[in-house]
């Protein structure tokens, strides 16, 4: 894959360039819209002082109208900001040889809730369901499609929604035929393991079991549950193990994967929603373009790994 050196200079060459104009465009809607507020300001003031109801309403009528049509506006530019810089982004990676057939992005869509539940990861019927910024591709002998997600689910003791997952997730199916024997592997964050209890009673009780056969660091950081089919040695290698351990080591957020029959399940905690534009404060970020790559390659990665051990 493409390294940071190779991102800064797109992100010098093309992305910097559309940032920089639609700042210009959040400076206009910041400045009409100040300028709208302190002539509503000046109005309620003479509304005191000349105590004329008639005048004022004439007055305050078409501005408050028009600061709501520039709200508006802010939220088509903060609807159209991602979309647009995802897909240059999205460029910027199809350059790479590892990828088949150019990436496709639909914003509005996102992995269904049948997918999720397939996952084993979760165990949650998923009642309040979100997700966008979907991504669909082909790598290796792998059809992939990935997007960012928000899971809740009903807290069991409170009266509120409890979070079962926010970050991104990438389910990815092998091409060719593969064995019954595969089986199911589940590979979890060790120190999150009072908090998926449920996900590994649900395990246990298909007839999963803890595995411990693995290299002592991964042991440390991962706990892992395979039925007896599993073709555990294949999917958990050494080398799979150091490459997960290094994905683990970039970052704090959490790694979450699974192997199911055929199919891939990776989903990665992101406690905040990536690339979403400010309005009181610069866009214009190459970090904030660099965190959202690293997420989106990231996943990328290990499914590169997987499909070069397997």
């Amino acid at each position: 894959m493409q390294n940071l050196n190779d991102l800064r200079h797109y992100y010098n060459h093309t992305i910097h360039p559309e940032l920089m104009r639609m700042e210009r465009h959040r400076h206009h809607l910041l400045n009409v819209m100040g300028a709208s507020f302190f002539a509503i300001l000046v109005i309620i003031f003479l509304q005191f002082y000349l105590n004329i109801l008639v005048l004022t309403l004439v007055l305050v009528i078409p501005l408050v109208l028009y600061i709501t049509y520039m709200f508006n506006e802010w939220e088509n530019f903060r609807a159209t900001f991602k979309p647009k810089v995802v897909s240059l982004l999205l460029d910027f990676i199809d350059n790479d040889v590892t990828y088949n057939v150019p990436l496709k992005y639909m914003e509005k869509a996102s992995i269904s809730p049948k997918v999720f539940q397939a996952s084993r990861l979760f165990n949650s019927a998923a009642p309040d369901y979100v997700g966008e910024d979907y991504i669909k591709g082909e790598m290796g002998e792998l059809d992939f499609e990935m997007s960012e997600l928000s899971v809740k689910e009903f807290s069991p003791v409170r009266n509120r929604l409890d979070d079962v997952f926010r970050g991104v997730m990438l389910h990815a199916r092998y091409r060719r035929e593969v064995q019954p024997e595969t089986g199911e592997i589940l590979v979890l964050p060790r120190h999150e393991r009072q908090f998926l209890s449920k996900t590994i009673k649900s395990f246990t009780g298909r007839g999963g079991r803890q595995y411990d056969r693995l290299i002592p660091k991964f042991m440390n950081t991962f706990i892992v549950y395979a039925t007896s089919n599993a073709n555990t040695r294949g999917f958990l290698s050494t080398e799979m193990q150091e490459a997960i351990l290094n994905y683990r080591e970039k970052g704090t957020k959490e790694v979450y994967i699974s192997f199911i029959g055929g199919d891939i399940y990776i989903a990665i905690e992101q406690d905040k929603d990536l690339l979403e534009p400010a309005l009181w404060q610069s866009n214009v970020s190459f970090d904030l373009i660099r965190e959202y790559y690293e997420d989106l390659t990231l996943l990328l990665s290990i499914v590169l790994d997987i499909d070069a051990n397997n």
